[in-house]
């Protein structure tokens, strides 16, 4: 859950953008097309991003003109200049890159030089969009904790060094999809802030700082944005015996794979509801959304996402600058700060919220800022004391999880919060079994994928047997239409079970009587709690492991699939049934929302809808428990794959 503060205060900003604005036309001057492909991947990627201007620090031959040290040093100053101070106040310096000038010592005490700082605490915080955050969230905690009373936190980036010709030659200038993206996509900044214990404002007014939350997801997803490794991540440029051939190999391409991008805000706006929901976010009372995206084609999807949670931010209140000032990475969110001070008008009383993911491997920030009279008194703490979520309380802005239709009925919206929490949680679980880290890391086998079929056959087929049970179980009249919806969703998943088998087969699979297949402990609990349940009266429970169940399918293996196809060496036909859930169980949902309107409707007491999230629970617990006993290969020959292609 987030970190409070109570006494720290933004006391002022600053910004450096070296050179002039660069228009698109003008680019070519500075990040020169390669090949005859760049041309059509520049027009493709600029008209999605919206960016019409961007600043670079090296000129047109590619000579560097100023370094990121030398950046983040006029954007401390100007900070220092806007509060009247100067070095001598301050005792801390945190600063934040994806990248310095030198590859040690750390970016803070190369900051420190430049700027011919007295002794000081310092620290660097490295990553990619996340690191300026961290830097910022060190600082605070400083502040807060008594430690230090004025702090100045910077962030810098200069990846246009990184994109020159030259530095594609020893490729032949033949770079992959991935490592041609990102030159039309970032460009050179810094921003920073001064951090204080107590602030006089200005013009009558001053910015407090009221909490802030990062979260890593890096445990749950493979490498996104990288530089220092192969296209197929799989070899560090220290391993190469010279800096020549790891360049030659394309170790020192900075790449992203943009098909991963979009769960980065799937993750996004879980964490943006979570806190919502904890009481951390007040979305109605939020007055100015910046939110850090790389691309305008972006924010749609946000403010979709947002949107199907039930807690938008309207469009009029969000800010940013990406179209003039370009994406600079962890220095983003610091320029686009500096520059909303700059041209907006507050109020006491406005609330400003932050959102800053990051690709590398899907970190995600939140900041909140409270705008107050430089006199006031230090406001009532109606922040909630822990991260506890009740979904029992009355609560319409609680969350309809992403895969759920858009205008999911308010009723629901409390019991939907609550298994959106759920899926979150069992999501996160799913991508560090064993069987998904390995097909995540390209080592996913012919062999492995048998194994999981092996498994899961005979998993799928109880299916429709525990559902059509549960159906005959329903006795009371108000659930008359329910019992028909299982039976119904039974009926489509009657068979299904024969199409994985047929693909088990086609991957090579050689158990030929399916009778023989057995299910692994995980699927044996699973489907012995799903009898047992369905046998009861009026099992509305099972709802919720429907919803568990349809959602690995519409949302987990849409994500895996093509990684299987990437890796294994096997005939379309060997996917159908990964194909079909991917592609239909999206409708299926649309089912269970109207089922589970029906049982809410006379669910005076809540005990259904208890009922259903409790059964989620569990079957999440045992559903990752059959994804745990699946064997995997982790030696022995690899041959029956074949290497990722380019993109």
């Amino acid at each position: 859950m987030p970190t409070r503060f109570d006494r720290v205060f933004i006391e002022s900003s600053g910004r450096h953008l070296p050179g002039p604005p660069i228009d698109n036309a003008a680019m070519d001057a500075y990040i020169a097309p390669l090949n005859r492909m760049s041309d059509r991947i520049k027009r493709r990627i600029l008209a999605e991003n919206g960016i019409t201007t961007r600043h670079y620090a090296i000129d047109a031959d590619g000579r560097t003109r100023q370094s990121n040290a030398g950046m983040a040093a006029d954007a401390v100053r100007a900070a220092l200049a806007a509060a009247g101070r100067d070095l001598a106040d301050i005792d801390l310096l945190a600063a934040g890159t994806s990248g310095g000038d030198a590859l040690m010592p750390g970016f803070a005490s190369m900051l420190q030089g430049e700027l011919g700082a007295p002794p000081m605490q310092t620290l660097s915080s490295h990553g990619i969009c996340a690191s300026g955050v961290g830097a910022w969230q060190f600082a605070a905690q400083g502040i807060e904790l008594g430690g230090h009373a004025h702090a100045i936190v910077a962030a810098s980036e200069m990846p246009s060094r990184l994109f020159k010709k030259s530095r594609y030659a020893a490729k032949g200038y033949d770079a992959d999809f991935d490592a041609h993206f990102l030159r039309w996509m970032l460009s050179d900044g810094a921003g920073a802030l001064l951090l204080t214990d107590t602030s006089s404002g200005r013009n009558g007014l001053r910015l407090r700082l009221r909490w802030m939350h990062a979260r890593s997801f890096s445990g749950d997803y493979p490498v996104c944005m990288q530089l220092g490794l192969t296209h197929d991540r799989g070899t560090s440029h220290l391993d190469f015996d010279a800096w020549g051939q790891a360049e030659a190999e394309g170790a020192l391409f900075l790449r992203q794979d943009i098909r991963l991008l979009p769960h980065l805000f799937d993750i996004g706006v879980h964490e943006y509801a979570t806190l919502a929901h904890a009481g951390w976010i007040d979305v109605p009372r939020i007055d100015h959304f910046l939110c850090h995206y790389s691309s305008e084609r972006f924010a749609p999807l946000v403010d979709e996402l947002m949107a199907k949670a039930g807690l938008a931010i309207p469009r009029e209140r969000w800010y940013s600058n990406l179209v003039t000032r370009g994406n600079t990475g962890a220095a983003s969110i610091f320029v686009m700060l500096d520059e909303f001070l700059e041209t907006h008008t507050l109020k006491p009383g406005e609330k400003i919220l932050c959102f800053i993911p990051e690709s590398g491997r899907f970190t995600v920030c939140f900041v909140l800022i409270e705008v107050e009279a430089a006199d006031a008194a230090a406001p009532s703490n109606a922040l909630p004391p822990s991260g506890k979520t009740d979904f029992g309380a009355d609560n319409s802005d609680s969350i309809a999880p992403p895969h759920d239709p858009a205008d999911a009925p308010a009723a629901l919206r409390h019991l939907l919060g609550a298994l959106a929490a759920e899926w979150h949680d069992y999501r996160s679980s799913v991508w560090r079994t064993p069987l998904i880290r390995k097909l995540r890391d390209r080592r996913f086998t012919t062999h492995d994928y048998i194994a999981w079929m092996q498994a899961w056959i005979p998993q799928v087929r109880e299916g429709s047997l525990w559902m059509r049970e549960g159906a005959s179980s329903i006795v009371s009249e108000r659930y008359a239409e329910l019992a028909g919806l299982i039976e119904t969703h039974a009926g489509d998943e009657q068979h299904d079970y024969l199409i994985l088998f047929e693909d088990y087969r086609t991957a090579g699979g050689d158990v030929e009587n399916i009778d023989a297949l057995r299910r692994n402990p995980g699927g044996e609990a699973l489907n012995a709690y799903l009898h047992a349940l369905a046998a009861t009266r009026d099992p509305v429970g099972l709802l919720g492991a429907i919803y568990i169940i349809e959602g690995t399918g519409q949302r987990i293996i849409p994500a895996l699939l093509p990684l299987m196809k990437a890796s294994l060496d096997l005939p379309p036909n060997a996917f159908r049934f990964l194909d079909y859930h991917g592609a239909n169980d999206e409708h299926h949902l649309a089912r269970w929302l109207r089922a589970v309107e029906i049982v809410l409707a006379s669910d005076h007491d809540g005990r259904a809808a208890q009922a259903i999230l409790a059964t989620a629970r569990r079957t999440a617990q045992m559903y990752l428990m059959q994804f745990e006993h699946i064997s995997v290969a982790e030696s022995g020959s690899d041959t029956d794959n074949r290497s990722a292609p380019s993109q």
